[in-house]
């Protein structure tokens, strides 16, 4: 798994949390930043999930519209939270990371939901975060 991978997939699990907990994602990033900082194997990807998960909360508006403008029958709150997380990952690398590809974001992020999630999530984060990537 590259770095990149472990980053997303450590950025999915901190937005993740702090959806489900009802918590500030600031707090979470405190408290993984201290897990980082403890555990010298997991401060490599540190750097790059750190950069999504702020990224993410300083987007969030913006990405929720996004995502529920081609989520077809499904509002951001009636989705699951792991879904939910994945495609605001998904749609943060699309919009506001330039260095990564479109289809590059989108192929991790179906991957991810494929590993993660329901067995319909991969095609629905692929049409979501497709049609993202198209109007963009």
């Amino acid at each position: 798994m590259s770095a990149r991978t472990k980053a997303r997939k450590r950025a999915i699990d901190v937005l993740y949390g702090a959806d489900l907990r009802e918590r500030a994602i600031a707090d979470a990033v405190v408290e993984e930043q201290r897990r980082a900082e403890q555990q010298p194997a997991r401060a490599a990807s540190w750097r790059y999930a750190r950069e999504i998960i702020e990224g993410v909360d300083d987007h969030r508006a913006a990405l929720d519209e996004a995502i529920a403008t081609h989520a077809h029958g499904w509002s951001i709150e009636r989705m699951p939270v792991l879904d939910r997380a994945i495609l605001r990952v998904g749609a943060w690398e699309i919009l506001h990371n330039d260095d990564v590809p479109d289809a590059v974001a989108i192929s991790e992020a179906v991957q991810l939901a494929t590993e993660l999630s329901t067995d319909d999530s991969g095609s629905f984060v692929n049409g979501v975060l497709s049609a993202i990537a198209r109007e963009r």
